[in-house]
């Protein structure tokens, strides 16, 4: 695994900054931490990038213990709210990250003028960061995090400040980078984001993750059933109501939700057999964004 941890756990004094955490995260996935703010997001990842020492747990990156300066040359980090210096120019910038990763001057070289062209930032490498836009300043701050060549990436809301095409193409190089085995852990309060790239996801509310698991399982753990019948009588209604007791019923459309895909023949057979006419039955997965909302505003269990 590349990254696994066990009960890791941060306190600031009496405050919970996270606590209890256990994941695992395989080499070649994208990993989602989701959470509101101040869940304890940020706070997780500084522990596994070295800025935070725990209060309690274990955790292993790269096979290594938190803080193991064989796996830091490996990781790319970029987090959250950023500065730069606003009278260094991109390559100045990059050339002082090259140096903090202690890359040959050749090596550097090469990486910097890679890193420029994956993040769309050829030919501003000379202009100063201070009048960089923030999506140019986002980039910037993606390529330090790229210099390396690291294995694993860990990218704090990575988007924020990128327009529908920054973000497309920021996929794109987090897709990439999965074709070519590293893996990614993602912070974002993009949610459509989020579900696009990630191969595993988990919610963190309060300092406790509340749901975990592999992307496809979260989002076909409920499906909602969108069905036009007519002739429904009150037994088939009942009927219904024992799969979900809030559905909602309005003239001939039923709205409901279903556990899985295996009650969608039952539904259909109910409607039948008792009599109704069926004409449209559609299911539909529940979006990350409804299900992280439900999760948040607590009307749904881990």
């Amino acid at each position: 695994m590349v990254i696994e941890t066990e009960k890791l756990t941060k306190y600031y004094g009496s405050k919970i900054g996270c606590r209890d955490i256990t994941i695992s995260v395989g080499e070649g996935e994208i990993f989602g931490f989701l959470g509101p703010n101040g869940a304890g997001k940020s706070t997780f990842i500084k522990m596994l990038v070295g800025l935070l020492f725990p209060t309690s747990g274990r955790a292993y990156v790269l096979g290594k213990p938190l803080g193991d300066v064989e796996a830091r040359k490996k990781i790319g980090y970029l987090p959250e709210n950023f500065k730069y210096q606003d009278w260094m120019t991109g390559e100045d910038l990059l050339s002082f990250h090259a140096s903090l990763y202690k890359l040959d001057k050749k090596k550097a070289s090469a990486k910097k003028e890679e890193v420029l062209e994956i993040v769309k930032l050829k030919g501003h490498e000379n202009y100063r960061i201070g009048t960089y836009s923030k999506g140019m300043q986002q980039r910037i701050g993606l390529a330090c995090a790229l210099l390396p060549d690291p294995d694993l990436l860990f990218l704090d809301e990575p988007t924020s400040a990128l327009d529908p095409i920054g973000r497309k193409e920021v996929r794109e190089i987090m897709t990439s980078l999965k074709s070519r085995g590293k893996t990614v852990l993602l912070n974002s309060h993009l949610l459509s984001e989020v579900e696009a790239v990630c191969d595993t996801a988990a919610i963190i509310k309060k300092g406790s993750i509340i749901k975990y698991g592999k992307m496809e399982d979260i989002l076909e753990s409920k499906l909602i059933l969108e069905i036009h019948v007519e002739d429904l009588s009150s037994e088939i209604l009942n009927k219904l109501i024992a799969f979900d007791s809030s559905l909602t019923c309005s003239s001939n459309s039923i709205q409901m939700e279903i556990k899985d895909r295996s009650a969608i023949h039952n539904v259909a057979s109910i409607i039948v057999n008792g009599g109704g006419k069926l004409y449209e039955l559609s299911p539909k997965r529940v979006s990350l964004e409804n299900l992280f909302l439900n999760l948040i505003e607590g009307s749904e269990q881990k």
